[in-house]
């Protein structure tokens, strides 16, 4: 198995080597729990589903990628807590607080942090570098997110409608995600020559 690399968080903040502070990764973990607060803000509801279009797949494997493994899921289990305690951090519409994670999209905030997770440990084996290696990170977290969202989704609504109000209406924006992110960080990586 390839050893771990620097992610772009590392090389950002100029840490070249294990172990990091405690207080920069809690930072840099705090920060990314808001930026996908933020891009849950982004909500476009769609009347035949209880789950909305927002920016979170995109923010959530981001995160992975900049922060890696286990600073990602710092981030995913506060952004999960900070919800948890009635912060309007979740996509609008629906239960708030704890409440949310038990209803038709709780499901998907926890393929959130698998998503996370996943991302980043292949982050640090140096997967965000090659086009292809990239789209494999983005398509592996898509498919763990929409995993975890559908089979919760599916005690909610008869089967034959889970993928109709779970996944489809979501391909081609997720696929738009892949596309951009699997071009950007490969470049951003020559750019910076690490």
């Amino acid at each position: 198995m390839k050893t771990r690399t620097r992610v772009l968080t590392d090389v950002w903040f100029g840490v070249s080597e294990y172990p990091r502070t405690i207080i920069r990764d809690f930072l840099l973990s705090f920060a990314f729990s808001v930026v996908i607060a933020l891009c849950s803000q982004i909500a476009i509801p769609l009347p035949f589903s209880p789950v909305p279009i927002t920016g979170q797949t995109f923010a959530v494997i981001l995160a992975g990628i900049a922060l890696g493994s286990n600073r990602a899921l710092a981030a995913m289990m506060m952004y999960v807590f900070e919800g948890a305690l009635g912060l309007p951090v979740f996509a609008p519409g629906g239960a708030f607080g704890i409440a949310r994670l038990f209803g038709p999209t709780g499901g998907y905030i926890l393929g959130f942090m698998a998503a996370a997770y996943f991302a980043g440990y292949l982050a640090e084996r140096g997967w965000d570098r090659t086009f292809l290696k990239t789209l494999g990170i983005m398509l592996g977290g898509l498919c763990l997110i929409y995993s975890f969202g559908l089979i919760r989704l599916a005690a909610f609504l008869p089967l034959n409608r889970v993928l109709i109000a779970g996944l489809i209406p979501f391909i081609p924006g997720e696929l738009v995600k892949m596309t951009l992110v699997s071009t950007a960080l490969p470049f951003v990586w020559k750019l910076i020559k690490d």
